[in-house]
This record gives structure tokens, C-alpha cells and sequence, in this order.
């Protein structure tokens, strides 16, 4: 992601402190490389995440970097080359987002169906502050009303999203249901679990 600008020979770059960068081979050192927090609110399809997205930006448009993985998924298709997606590839790609938001002082809110371990198996985690998960979730009854009701160009893989789900459940300790109340309350409670996580220690720790 960063290299060595006087090195002969391309020089891939470590991470220094929380703001900058160091070459291995010379010793140089580099700003630019400011790391930040990222907190990806997860969930299995149905659990809400594109219904809060809107309200959820607003309310932390003060605070950090909001966006939704979906945004970039056609992009991500288009330069697949008709080939399987690399998910890998992919999910350096959100990173290299996130990182990209810390070089103006901002962390990131990542929406994404992800578990905890994907991002932090990835090279590029490096490049990362100290990565939270928010739960998004509802009960399976509701969640495949939810995958019912959905158009029917989307994907229908109604008890695998379940199964995610409840995998989910069983692994992160922080949760919102959204069964209960509006989106827009649901995003007002996210918003606050964001605030305060994003108070927490020095953002360019891991």
C-alpha cells in the first residue's frame, strides 16, 4: 500500500507510529500513513444494514467516515472480468478505504456482512487502528419475512443468511435488534455505540 520513494528497488513500507510510515531497507520514513479506528457494523442479510445506512451517515457525519460495502460491489464485479470474485481482494479494498479516510484525522463506520478475523487475517491490516464489531440483528422468523419480501433480483439464500445470523449471535457481545422500533431509532442507537467506542483509546493502536 505505501513504498519507498528512494529505494531503487520497489521497498514496501511498515508502519512507523500513528501517523507515519518507515522503509525496512533504509530506514527512511514517510508521513501520510496515519491510521485510525474502523468499526464495521455487521450482520446477516435482513438484519437492517442498508435500511440504516442513510440516517446512520447523517448522524456521524461529525465524527467519522460512513459507508456501505454494497457501494462498491459493482465496481469490484466489473473489475472481476466476468471471473468468481476475489473476496480477499475485496476486503483489502474496504481497507484500503478506511485507511485512505485516516489521512484527513477520520476513522471509519464500515457496514458489511463480515465476521471478526476476515479483515484482521489481511496484509493490509496493518494499515488499520483498532478494529470493532456492532451487531445488527433480528430474530430468524422476521429475517426470512424480510428475505421474502426483498425483490426478486436479489439473491434468495434464506437459511444460509439464518445460519450466518445466528453464527453472528453466538460470536459478538455487542448488538442491536432492529425487530424493535424504526430504522432511524436503530440508527440513533448504532450512532451512539460508535461515538462512544470511537472515544475510547488512541486511535492509531492495535
Amino acid at each position: 500500500m505505501h513504498y519507498c520513494q528512494r529505494c531503487a528497488q520497489p521497498q514496501a513500507l511498515e508502519p512507523d507510529d500513528a501517523r507515519s510510515a518507515r522503509c525496512p531497507a533504509c530506514a527512511s520514513r514517510f508521513d501520510g500513513a496515519a491510521r485510525a479506528p474502523l468499526v464495521v457494523v455487521t450482520g446477516a442479510s435482513g438484519s437492517g444494514k442498508t435500511a440504516i445506512f442513510a440516517p446512520l451517515a447523517t448522524a456521524l457525519a461529525e465524527v467519522c467516515l460512513t459507508f456501505d460495502a454494497d457501494l462498491l460491489l459493482d465496481a469490484a464485479g466489473a473489475l472481476s472480468g466476468g471471473r468468481p470474485m476475489d473476496w480477499s481482494a475485496f476486503h483489502a479494498a474496504l481497507l484500503a478505504v478506511a485507511h485512505g479516510g485516516a489521512q484527513s484525522g477520520r476513522a471509519t463506520t464500515l457496514l458489511a456482512p463480515l465476521k471478526p478475523g476476515v479483515l484482521e487475517s489481511l496484509p493490509a491490516r496493518r494499515w488499520i487502528g483498532d478494529i470493532s464489531y456492532l451487531l445488527l440483528d433480528c430474530p430468524d422468523d422476521l429475517r426470512r419475512e424480510r428475505l421474502v419480501a426483498r425483490p426478486p433480483w436479489r439473491l434468495r439464500d434464506i437459511e444460509e443468511q439464518v445460519s450466518f445470523g445466528r453464527w453472528l449471535r453466538g460470536n459478538i457481545a455487542d448488538s442491536i435488534d432492529t425487530s424493535r422500533g424504526s430504522p432511524e431509532e436503530a440508527a440513533g442507537t448504532a450512532a451512539g455505540w460508535v461515538r462512544d467506542r470511537l472515544a475510547g483509546p488512541d486511535p492509531g493502536s492495535v
